[in-house]
């Protein structure tokens, strides 16, 4: 991960190096520790962040154990944390202890964004009382500015680490290994650098293509269906970030915000389109595929049954992917495993099953003929026709490779 940051050269006395070098650490839980482990790693002065669990009782501090339905609520679950160890000549305890409150949304309970449950708590996990005395004054200082800006109260959980569990390998530097993994943004927007109480940080919506839904600040029942039924699912390489309708400084929306949800497709921080109030799946995704796609041939694939050229370019490169899942272009869902892939000598990607659930068939008569259309689930669009000639009298799923992108199998998957 981060490497250590020290101005002292390597051929400097030893004396030297240790008044250069006060290594300290703490652990914390924002949310889903992918993006907190990536997060801290880019700060100046952090020698490492490993992401692990924390403070449970009574269950396995395995990322299975703590995600099961049984687990969900269980007070006594692990948290999802990260140790930062780092340079304290370099980076103080209050610096790190800002970029957290301002990275995630600390007034919600057992969630962050559409992750939901007691792992995904809020938490500052000491270790002596100096440590205690830096979180608390950090935490009334940003509680002020919340308040300020019309949040609620702060969540955090300020206590003694009692044990820290390394998270199993897969998830160490994910984001590093999987730039395109989860990575929601849950932050509130609220800086200490506010001189307002008020400023809002939208650096990253200003960047390539984003999905931007605003919410409202209190309980909003046609935000909580569209979690539900679309964005708790989603993961598409498309980013979404949530806001509120005070929160959207530095951005050029045309559409009226008043209604929740609504839905912005930013590029580079400019309103393509938006739509007022609560979409079906259907509708969403064909929206995202007009903004992701455009008029291009993948587009009339998805979304007006066509069908790729015969060997196409993506054909060329999936037809002997390594071990892994191809994914829905758009929504992200995992449709089919190279374990059931095999080559049909067609020039189309023929596999002998779906992966259980991803798909559904349609009849479809067109062009004189009578065939099963295959369907992602997840988002409508076309993927196919399934035939009857697979091997050793299998079926034969024949699929469009640009319909799909191609997710590595990780290792201890």
């Amino acid at each position: 991960m981060a490497s250590t940051v020290v101005s002292a050269s390597l051929k400097a006395p030893d004396d030297e190096l240790r008044a250069t070098y006060k290594k300290q650490s703490i652990v914390v839980g924002a949310g889903c520790f992918w993006g907190v482990e990536k997060m801290f790693s880019k700060i100046p002065g952090v020698i490492d962040v490993v992401s692990g669990y924390a403070n449970g009782r009574g269950v396995d501090a395995t990322y299975r154990a703590i995600t099961l339905p049984s687990n969900r609520m269980n007070p006594n679950n692990h948290a999802e944390v990260v140790r930062i160890t780092y340079n304290a000549n370099v980076v103080n305890l209050r610096s790190l202890l800002e970029s957290f409150f301002e990275y995630h949304d600390p007034t919600q309970v057992n969630r962050q964004g559409n992750d939901l449950g007691t792992q995904y708590r809020s938490m500052i996990l000491t270790t002596d009382d100096e440590q205690e005395k830096v979180a608390s004054e950090t935490l009334k200082e940003y509680q002020k500015l919340l308040l300020d800006a019309g949040f609620g109260q702060i969540a955090t959980v300020i206590t003694s680490l009692t044990h820290f569990t390394a998270a199993e390998s897969y998830h160490q530097d994910y984001l590093q290994k999987n730039p395109n993994g989860y990575c929601p943004d849950n932050s509130t927007g609220i800086s200490f650098d506010s001189t307002l109480a008020k400023t809002i940080t939208n650096d990253t919506l200003l960047e390539e293509k984003q999905i931007l839904i605003i919410e409202g600040s209190g309980y909003c029942p046609y935000c909580e269906k569209l979690k539900n039924n679309i964005t708790s699912h989603y993961a598409g390489p498309i980013p979404i970030s949530f806001r509120t309708a005070s929160q959207l400084t530095n951005l050029k929306i045309k559409t009226p915000t008043w209604a929740t949800p609504t839905i912005i497709f930013l590029e580079e921080g400019s309103e393509v389109f938006g739509f007022q109030g609560y979409m079906e799946p259907k509708d969403f995704y064909l929206a995202l595929g007009k903004f992701a796609l455009g008029d291009s041939k993948i587009y009339q694939v998805a979304f007006e049954n066509g069908t790729d050229q015969r060997f196409c370019k993506e054909y060329e490169i999936f037809k002997s992917a390594k071990e892994g899942i191809f994914v829905d272009k758009l929504s992200g869902a995992g449709l089919f495993d190279t374990d059931d892939r095999f080559d049909s000598k067609t020039g189309w990607l023929s596999f002998t099953k779906p992966i259980h659930g991803a798909v559904y068939e349609k009849r479809d008569i067109s062009y004189g003929m009578i065939r099963t259309e295959i369907r992602s689930v997840s988002s409508d669009i076309h993927l196919g026709h399934v035939f009857s000639d697979g091997p050793d009298g299998s079926l034969r799923y024949c699929i469009n490779a640009t319909v799909l992108d191609f997710i590595p199998r990780t290792p201890n998957e």
